[in-house]
């Protein structure tokens, strides 16, 4: 496989992104690897996130979606994804952002490792209430077909991943969740294909008062209804 310069398209979610969105940008803009695509979806934003955006509209590489109505977080990003021309996809939120050299190292991975077409890695927390800065993992993460050891602890950060285009032909987010999406496509992944792990942290997590209000009480009725959804699934498949 030769993928070096293939086109990467990054999705950026955006619905009142405007507070740390420059920050975000900057951090794609400044890649060692320069050949990618933002799709920038914007659901219905009433704050400055398109106006902040239009500001680099004299690069094609950006490109700007406005939603027709608002729509589900997973509901957008399947939405945003449609537009994408990549044979890499990347995720990247509002208010997160990456290391300058995250694209290229997986680049490089994934062309130097082809039994894998997904890899993800380590990131920092940012606690900006607690004004300090951590890794997330401190153990190594796992490689290769680990749906166990993601079910017994997901350390599958999506602003982390990059994952080769093909596999959204078949599989796309479940559109009823709003928290737990990302886990519920790659658990799903993971059963069929091996993914990869760079243990170094290449991205940044910030956790704020906006982002943790109402997400918990989400994040747990999502988890219960998922248990309760995939428990015989999971029974049948013993994962080793």
């Amino acid at each position: 496989k030769k993928y070096y310069m293939n086109l990467v398209s990054i999705v950026i979610n955006c619905h009142n992104g405007g507070k740390y969105l420059e920050n975000t940008i900057q951090s794609i803009k400044s890649q060692t690897y320069s050949r990618w695509e933002i799709i920038f979806y914007d659901n219905c934003s009433t704050d400055n996130s398109e106006k902040i955006f239009k500001k680099f509209s004299n690069d094609p590489r950006f490109i700007y979606k406005k939603s027709d109505k608002f729509r589900n977080l997973y509901d957008a990003r399947n939405k945003a994804l449609k537009l994408t021309k990549g044979e890499y996809v990347c995720f990247l939120d509002t208010d997160d952002y990456w290391e300058n050299d995250k694209l290229e190292k997986q680049i490089n991975f994934l062309q130097n490792n082809n039994q894998f077409d997904i890899v993800y890695s380590n990131y920092y927390i940012l606690n900006e209430k607690k004004k300090k800065n951590y890794i997330k993992h401190h153990q190594n993460l796992p490689s290769g077909f680990i749906t166990r050891e993601l079910l017994d602890y997901y350390s599958l950060g999506l602003l982390t991943v990059m994952l080769e285009k093909k596999f959204f032909n078949n599989l796309l987010f479940n559109e009823k969740f709003n928290i737990i999406g990302d886990f519920d496509f790659f658990i799903k992944l993971s059963e069929n294909f091996k993914i990869g792990s760079i243990q170094e942290p290449l991205a940044y997590y910030r956790i704020h008062e906006s982002n943790l209000s109402n997400k918990m009480n989400i994040h747990v009725s999502e988890l219960e209804d998922w248990i309760n959804n995939n428990e015989g699934r999971l029974k049948e498949n013993q994962f080793s």
